[in-house]
């Protein structure tokens, strides 16, 4: 697989690039992102998800611990409530952030837990005890569903399992199988998935809604429209490059220097957004587009907030700014909302030199009267049906507003 650091970037897969290192920056913290990338098939979603593990940072858990229980907050069945002393006694380790994949073929034994068969046919001390399965395997970490509109279809059992995980941040999982106790955890993941809406079965959010929502932010993958950047891709992907490749005995020392420079940064993005935070304006200006656009989903404001502070951290803000606010609603909103409603408020919040913005609201005394309260969203917008397929394609590329 190619490097991370030496994947092709163009103007459709850049935003694919900052969800990601945003997603994982966030959980770095103990903040799960979930993001999805749509777009046609070929355009290297999976490519560029599954290159990112080379970027993880490391992450410190428990000595052993296949819950990767974190030493100052341990909370799997067999570390919760230890001490101090108690933990330094079984000792910790270093480890790369947790990256595992949910399959088609995978059973919700896989996914959620099972019995540990290997212990229960121990000839010497045959025990009946849970194995955890790959969503709590990878707490603390990432996991990655390829073709999640399927997923979706196919499988309503581990979607269920899904929509308890990402419900929540930290979510929760309930293991259970006859005989055993049921075992009840926090599991702190980002879920990644990508797929793509023009195949069967179609778009996520007209398979499993709820599922949809779970996202935070989903970006739309454009082709590259570069010769340049189409050649070099042609060139990594030949066969007489991968046998060169295939031969280099040596670790290439250049992508792994590319890679740490990823990590790196990503460790100090992580320590700024600690501490960063959005001004009450902002929020205020967040609260607005909830209700005068009358959004069903108060995670999308949610993710509006994580997504802006995020967005700012990356971009070496020392303050959050309106655009990083206003660079958030095509990626939080797409999957939400019809794509008139999504075309009136980017046009809304770009129209900053009405006197009628909504962006003006800060300068505007409180009214009396109810009558009096100016209508801040216009209803200018052209009806969906007279749009094409790449105009909405391109709305989340095209309409970022500009500064303000």
């Amino acid at each position: 697989m190619i490097p991370f650091c030496r994947l092709e970037r163009y103007e459709g897969n850049e935003p694919l690039f900052e969800l990601v290192m945003m997603s994982i920056v966030s959980s770095y913290v103990g903040e799960p992102l979930h993001i999805h990338a749509e777009g046609l098939r070929g355009t290297g979603k999976t490519t560029i998800m599954r290159a990112a593990r080379g970027i993880l940072p490391s992450i410190t858990r428990i000595k052993g611990c296949i819950y990767n229980c974190d030493p100052e907050n341990p909370h799997c069945p067999h570390h919760k409530g230890l001490n101090k002393e108690e933990i330094q006694r079984l000792g910790v380790e270093e480890i790369p952030m947790p990256y595992l994949e949910i399959s088609h073929s995978a059973k919700v034994g896989t996914v959620a837990g099972s019995i540990d068969l290997a212990r229960l046919t121990d000839h010497l001390h045959p025990e009946a005890r849970l194995l955890p399965g790959i969503i709590p395997q990878a707490h603390r970490g990432i996991i990655f569903i390829d073709e999640i509109n399927r997923l979706a279809d196919t499988s309503p059992e581990i979607t269920d399992i899904l929509l308890d995980v990402m419900g929540n941040k930290p979510g929760h999982l309930q293991i259970e199988e006859a005989g055993l106790p049921v075992v009840e955890i926090p599991v702190s993941v980002s879920v990644w998935a990508a797929s793509n809406p023009d195949e069967d079965p179609g778009p996520l959010e007209e398979i499993r809604r709820q599922l949809s929502d779970r996202f935070d932010m989903v970006c739309y993958m454009g082709r590259p429209d570069s010769v340049d950047i189409l050649a070099q891709m042609l060139k990594e992907n030949s066969h007489a490059h991968k046998i060169k490749r295939g031969r280099e005995t040596t670790i290439d020392e250049g992508a792994e220097i590319g890679n740490d420079a990823y990590r790196q940064n990503i460790i100090k993005w992580a320590k700024n957004y600690e501490k960063a935070d959005l001004p009450d304006f902002l929020r205020n200006f967040i609260a607005r587009l909830y209700i005068k656009h009358n959004l069903e989903s108060i995670r999308a404001i949610e993710a509006m907030q994580q997504g802006a502070v995020l967005h700012s951290v990356l971009r070496g803000h020392d303050k959050v700014l309106i655009n990083d606010v206003t660079d958030m609603i095509p990626l939080v909103l797409k999957h939400r909302v019809d794509g008139d409603t999504l075309v009136r408020m980017i046009n809304d919040v770009d129209a900053r030199a009405s006197k009628d913005s909504i962006l003006s609201f800060k300068s505007r005394k409180n009214k009396s009267k109810k009558g009096d309260e100016p209508d801040y969203f216009q209803n200018n917008a052209r009806p969906l049906k007279d749009m094409g397929r790449n105009e909405l394609i391109n709305t989340e590329k095209t309409l970022t507003p500009s500064d303000y």
